[in-house]
């Protein structure tokens, strides 16, 4: 919700910096599922993941917002009326307001625990998918039992030359008509394993498995191996902020203001009451903080400024 913020600083005249640790914009959305269909964004019918990170990237730079990528906000201290934002590798900037959209803050997925895992990891064996093309034809082994891995599973369904899902139960974590697809499609799905090793040496080959009914531990072979068991997320240096932190969320109200004057959050990295996870609902938080915001800067300026089919969107842009 970044991008939007700093879309929506412009149209309220403010400059706006942007900080990511990411190498590139875009967040989840072009980190964790790129190639990922979202349904629920008002608009459109379905989009992928990508294409609506570019087009946020779009829309959030179009009044010239600073960039600063590869760069962890670390620090964050009171400077005079404002603050000031401190970064691993020394950088410090200062600003008036802060607005946390950092998503479920620093996240890695979650690793198979099996030998030979690091070693494969790049040469066959993956988290997540970045490029599909770079499956097509492979022998893919999804391995998962939630709603990412039946995706994933379904999706490169015609791209590989064969596509099965081992998960350690009967039972899914996906949702009932996900799983009834890729069944319809043919999917094989291979139950009750779970892998112990990674086989292969320069490039995967396989993996030996562990039968959880007590059968004989197994090997599978395979050219590919997709792994989307979860992700951990950790809000990092954010923690040490003296901000109200609640599950792993920061507290905001319901003008997404933090404990701290000046300090806003938008999106999945805050919670309140009646908090839906959702980029519909993100996009709005992250309008209102900024509106929020630019009441803090200017005590005389209006919450709401207008619709935006009723300013003067170019002069704006300069």
């Amino acid at each position: 919700m970044g991008l939007f913020a700093a879309f929506y600083a412009g149209i309220r005249g403010m400059t706006c910096r942007i900080v990511d640790s990411l190498p590139q914009l875009g967040g989840q959305l072009v980190a964790l599922y790129p190639e990922k269909y979202v349904y629920d964004v008002a608009g459109f019918p379905k989009v992928r993941a990508k294409e609506l990170a570019a087009g946020f990237v779009a829309q959030g730079l179009q009044f010239g917002a600073e960039v600063v990528t590869r760069e962890t906000a670390s620090s964050l201290r009171r400077e005079g009326e404002g603050w000031m934002i401190g970064t691993d590798s020394g950088l410090a900037l200062p600003t008036k307001t802060v607005i946390l959209s950092a998503g479920a803050g620093a996240f890695s997925p979650t690793k198979l625990g099996a030998g030979n895992e690091a070693e494969m990891e790049g040469r066959g064996l993956q988290y997540g998918v970045q490029d599909t093309e770079a499956l097509r034809e492979r022998d893919v082994l999804v391995v998962g039992g939630g709603d990412s891995a039946f995706d994933w599973a379904i999706h490169l369904h015609g791209i590989a030359s064969q596509v099965r899902l081992l998960h350690r139960r009967d039972e899914f974590r996906a949702h009932e008509e996900t799983v009834r697809q890729a069944r319809d499609l043919g999917i094989e799905l291979v139950l009750w394993k779970s892998v112990v090793s990674v086989l292969g040496d320069d490039v995967v080959t396989g993996v030996r498995v562990k039968d959880h009914q007590g059968g004989p531990e197994d090997e599978i072979a395979c050219d590919a191996i997709v792994v989307n068991i979860g992700f951990k997320s950790n809000l990092g240096p954010i923690r040490d902020w003296g901000l109200e932190i609640e599950k792993n969320q920061i507290v905001v109200d319901h003008l997404q203001r933090t404990n701290l004057t000046g300090v806003f959050a938008a999106g999945d990295v805050c919670t309140r009451e009646g908090k839906l996870k959702l980029i519909a609902t993100g996009a709005g938080e992250a309008a209102t903080a900024v509106c929020v915001a630019k009441t803090v800067i200017d005590p005389d300026a209006r919450l709401f400024p207008g619709h935006s089919s009723d300013i003067d969107v170019d002069a704006l842009r300069g």
